[in-house]
């Protein structure tokens, strides 16, 4: 993310700069550029949306990217999600003119070097105060990691690490699971994280 710079933000300004074409998230009157993604950060992506929809077919169910912004009650106006996921009725809010999912019960990060800190701590506190958000992705682009974390009763979350590409991740929300080597199709990682076919 790079900041801005120029005068502190107001929400008007934030909302202004939102009717760009580039993707801007708003925090205490600064304002971060959060456009463009590696590709292995794109391709990660891509191969959710391709699976968890094919799984999540015929059951009403929705897949957005990370153009779809999310209400955050803790944390306004909106953040984008890397994806949202759910099996409800979408239900939206208009926030300075856009509108803004409220209910997502999925929320899926790409981790960065730069925003990693930032999706583990305050970024997942905030996420907390929604509601319907059931489950919460953390996944590295660089190396086949997964940290996964359900909320259970009595709120509380648990977590899990999968680190192997012959794992899988379960979606509890969802019944379902994603198997990790879906997930990373065609992400080319640092040759010592996964040496070539040959050397195993």
């Amino acid at each position: 993310m790079s900041i801005q710079t120029r005068h502190r933000y107001t929400l008007e300004d934030y909302f202004e700069l939102e009717l760009s074409e580039e993707k801007y998230e708003y925090f205490d009157g600064e304002v971060f550029n959060i456009s463009g993604g590696s590709p292995a950060h794109e391709q990660v992506i891509v191969n959710l949306i391709i699976n968890l929809g094919n799984k999540l077919r015929g059951r009403g169910c929705r897949i957005f990217p990370s153009n779809l912004r999310v209400k955050v009650p803790s944390l306004p106006p909106y953040r984008y999600p890397d994806l949202t996921a759910l099996c409800d009725t979408p239900r939206y809010e208009k926030i300075g003119g856009i509108e803004a999912l409220t209910n997502p019960t999925l929320i899926v990060e790409v981790l960065s070097p730069t925003t990693e800190a930032y999706d583990r701590g305050d970024k997942f506190t905030n996420y907390k105060s929604i509601e319907s958000l059931g489950e919460y992705v953390l996944i590295a682009q660089h190396r086949p990691h997964v940290t996964h974390y359900v909320k259970g009763d009595a709120g509380r979350w648990a977590y899990e690490e999968i680190n192997e590409l012959d794992a899988s991740l379960l979606l509890a929300s969802f019944d379902c699971r994603i198997e990790l080597r879906d997930m990373y199709e065609d992400v080319e990682f640092p040759p010592h994280i996964i040496p070539p076919l040959e050397q195993r």
